[in-house]
C-alpha cells in the first residue's frame, strides 16, 4: 500500500503534467501573432529520418505576423516546404531560395470566436483531468483510512492538501485560458 505523503506527491505530478500539457496545447493555437511553437510537431524528412523541423533548421520571428524558417543545409529546403504544407496547418510557406517565410493572416472575427471556444474546450479538459487526478488520490487516501493505516484526522488533513493542489492547478489552467483568450481577441 503507498505511503499518503506518495499519493499527494503523485497527484502533484499528474496535476503538474496536465497544466504543462495544457500550456503545450495553448502554444499551438494560432492566434494570427508569429510564434515557432506552431511548427513544434512538422516532422521533415531529412535523408530518410522524420526529424523535427527545429533540427533542420533556424525558425526567427522578424515581424508580429512572419515566420521565417532558414534550414541549415540549403538543399533541404524544398524537403522542409513540403512538410509545412504536409502538416495541414492552414498556413503557405514562400520559398524563397535560401529561406520558407511564412506570412500568418490576420483571423477574422468567426475565426477568432472558434478559436477562443477551442481554448476553453482545451481548459476544460485540463480541469476535468485535474479534478479526476483529484478523485483517485482522494480514493486512495480513504482506502488508507479504511485499513486503519491512517487516522481519521490524517484523511482529513491529506485530503485537504490534495483540495489545495486541485485548487492551485485549475486556478493555473484557468490563468493560461485567460491569457490565451486575451491574445486571440487583441489581435
Amino acid at each position: 500500500m503507498p505511503e499518503p505523503d506518495m499519493i499527494l506527491l503523485e497527484a502533484e505530478e499528474s496535476m503538474k503534467d496536465r497544466a504543462k500539457m495544457l500550456k503545450k496545447e495553448l502554444s499551438k493555437v494560432r492566434t494570427g501573432r508569429a510564434n515557432p511553437s506552431m511548427l513544434e510537431d512538422v516532422m521533415v524528412d531529412y535523408y530518410g529520418v522524420d526529424t523535427p523541423i527545429s533540427q533542420v533548421g533556424q525558425i526567427t520571428v522578424p515581424e508580429a505576423t512572419q515566420l521565417v524558417v532558414k534550414p541549415y543545409d540549403k538543399s533541404m529546403v524544398e524537403k522542409v516546404e513540403k512538410a509545412i504544407n504536409k502538416a495541414n496547418l492552414g498556413i503557405n510557406p514562400n520559398n524563397e531560395g535560401e529561406l520558407l517565410r511564412i506570412i500568418l493572416p490576420a483571423p477574422t472575427k468567426e475565426r477568432r470566436q472558434l478559436l477562443t471556444k477551442d481554448v476553453h474546450r482545451l481548459g476544460e479538459e485540463c480541469k476535468i483531468a485535474i479534478r479526476n487526478i483529484r478523485r483517485d488520490a482522494n480514493a486512495d487516501i480513504k482506502k488508507l483510512e479504511n485499513n486503519h493505516d491512517i487516522s481519521e484526522d490524517a484523511s482529513e488533513g491529506y485530503q485537504e492538501d490534495i483540495q489545495e493542489l486541485t485548487d492551485k492547478y485549475t486556478e493555473y489552467s484557468d490563468k493560461l485560458v485567460q491569457e490565451k483568450d486575451q491574445e486571440i481577441t487583441k489581435f
